[in-house]
């Protein structure tokens, strides 16, 4: 298997032009959130925000194929007291665009920062939207089930009648449950929430996220040999990733240093998902990178 690692060096509206229109089976990406990382992005106002991001997402819509998807780490900041409404005004904008806006994923940050403010408490997750140019695409929801639980041992050893068939909720909802069908698993389907440490080995970059985050959706969204984008690169989590994962990768990045420390990290290494007891086949690599 030959895999391939294309990376761009420039402004993403401009560099995305290069990729072919519905060539990309995933985009996981993590822009500058409005008025942050001065010394590296420039610092993209909250009222212009949005108007920065489209020509951005009209690319991404482009080279997106059809059952693809585009995952956006984003977060509102707060300004006078009161949290911006520009992530909202983004989405809005967006499916004017065309896109769906299919699913809002949320990520969890277990080890948060302590802080005291005297309106609010210590910020805890960060939104993850999810993208789509279709109603149906490829979702590999088996890759990402997740141990059953503690709960079942207790809950499962005694079932009464109304467990054994489909309850109704009793609001009128329409939804139900049959405990019953629990029995026997080992494992199951995640929630929507993420949960994740914000700890990370990219140490050099002001807003590296950890590798556990683009890992789970490039499981979640592809397969091997799928084709893996990140235009704000930064330091390279979700390249590596994606290429230790046998995917092929795509990053842009504005910041030169940052560029040439992913164009240089990329020597010959087994490639494997992120679980230590899981082992994969030694991949040769005809071609690591291929520098624009």
């Amino acid at each position: 298997m030959e895999l391939k690692t294309d990376l761009y060096l420039g402004d993403c509206r401009e560099e995305l032009r290069k990729i072919s229109d519905d060539s990309v089976d995933l985009i996981v990406t993590s822009p500058p959130y409005a008025d942050q990382r001065q010394s590296t992005y420039g610092g993209i106002s909250v009222n212009g925000y949005v108007e920065w991001f489209l020509p951005v997402s009209k690319e991404l819509l482009r080279v997106l194929k059809p059952t693809g998807t585009f995952i956006l780490n984003i977060k509102e900041k707060v300004v006078d007291g009161e949290r911006s409404t520009y992530v909202m005004e983004l989405i809005l904008e967006m499916r004017k665009q065309g896109w769906r806006w299919t699913e809002e994923f949320i990520w969890h940050k277990k080890n948060c920062f302590p802080g005291k403010w005297s309106n609010r408490f210590r910020d805890a997750w960060e939104r993850l939207l999810q993208f789509n140019k279709e109603k149906k695409f490829n979702m590999y929801q088996d890759a990402v089930r997740v141990p059953v639980g503690e709960w079942a041992k207790d809950r499962l050893k005694n079932l009464s009648e109304t467990d054994k068939i489909r309850d109704n909720a009793k609001n009128g909802s329409g939804f139900g449950k049959n405990v019953s069908n629990w029995l026997g698993r080992e494992t199951v389907y995640p929630t929507n929430v993420v949960h994740l440490a914000t700890e990370c080995n990219n140490k050099n970059h002001s807003a590296a996220f950890p590798r556990e985050l683009p890992e789970w959706f490039i499981r979640l969204f592809t397969q091997e040999n799928d084709t893996v984008l990140d235009p704000f690169m930064g330091s390279g989590t979700t390249i590596e990733v994606a290429n230790r994962m046998k995917r092929n990768s795509i990053g842009i990045e504005i910041v030169p240093e940052y560029y040439e420390e992913v164009r240089q990290q990329f020597a010959p290494v087994e490639n494997y998902i992120m679980e230590p007891e899981i082992k994969y086949e030694t991949v040769k690599h005809k071609r690591r990178h291929t520098v624009r």
